[in-house]
C-alpha cells in the first residue's frame, strides 16, 4: 500500500523522487568528497558565497540538487539554474546519492555566520513591512532561522550573509525561480539594497 502511494504522489508531482527517499549519512559522507572543495569536509563552506550545507535539512538539499539537475536537463525553462552545481548536480546520478547526500549534510553542525545583528535586520525578519506588503521571513524560516523541513522551507541560520545576500539578489530579478509559488521573488522583489544588506546581516547573526 505505502509503495502504490508512493507512485502516486510521484505522479502528481507532490513528491520528489529525490527527497521521497531515506538517505544514508554514511554513505553521503564517501559521495560528499566531490562536495568538499566548495562546501568543506563537513558542509561549512569557508568561502562566503557558496552555501553551508550542515544542518540543512536533508529533503531540502536532495530536492535542491535534483533542481540543479532539472536546470541543466530542461536548458534552464525548469528547476534551478547554475553553471557550477549544474554540472556537479548531473554527476550525482541517482535520486538516492542526493538522498544520501542530504542525510549527511543534515547531521553535520553548521558553525556561526559572519553576519551582525541589527535592529533594521529583525524588525523586518520579525516583522517584515506591512506598508511595502513584505512577509516577515519568521513566518518560514521560524525564530531562530532554523526553518521548518516539514514545509520545505529551509534553515538560513549562520549562513554567510555573502550567500544569503546573493540568494535574495537572485530571487530579486528572478535568475532563481525554484521557490515554491513564487513566495521568495514575490517578497525579495519589494526589497530595498539596503534591506537586503541589514536583512542577511541578521538572518547570518542567528544561531
Amino acid at each position: 500500500m505505502k509503495k502504490i502511494l508512493l507512485s502516486l504522489l510521484l505522479g502528481l508531482g507532490v513528491v520528489s523522487s529525490a527527497n521521497a527517499l531515506e538517505g544514508n549519512a554514511e554513505a553521503g559522507k564517501a559521495k560528499s568528497v566531490m562536495c568538499a572543495a566548495c562546501h568543506g569536509a563537513d558542509g561549512n563552506s569557508l568561502v562566503p558565497i557558496y552555501p553551508k550545507l550542515a544542518g540543512q535539512s536533508a529533503d531540502y538539499i536532495a530536492k535542491q540538487l535534483a533542481d540543479f539537475k532539472t536546470g541543466v536537463m530542461s536548458g534552464g525553462k525548469e528547476g534551478r539554474v547554475d553553471p557550477v552545481m549544474g554540472g556537479m548536480a548531473m554527476a550525482v546520478a541517482t535520486p538516492q546519492d542526493m538522498a544520501d547526500l542530504g542525510a549527511y549534510y543534515a547531521s553535520q553542525q553548521i558553525s556561526a555566520g559572519n553576519g551582525s545583528a541589527n535592529t533594521t535586520g529583525q524588525k523586518l525578519y520579525f516583522g517584515g513591512d506591512s506598508e511595502r506588503e513584505i512577509t516577515a521571513c519568521v513566518a518560514c524560516h521560524g525564530v531562530n532561522g532554523k526553518g521548518m523541513a516539514s514545509a520545505g522551507f529551509p534553515a538560513i541560520n549562520s549562513q554567510n550573509a555573502e550567500y544569503l545576500k546573493g540568494q535574495l539578489e537572485k530571487f530579486r530579478i528572478g535568475t532563481r525561480a525554484n521557490d515554491k509559488a513564487s513566495m521568495m521573488r514575490n517578497i525579495a522583489m519589494k526589497l530595498e539594497d539596503e534591506d537586503i544588506a541589514a536583512l542577511t546581516q541578521y538572518m547570518s547573526s542567528l544561531k
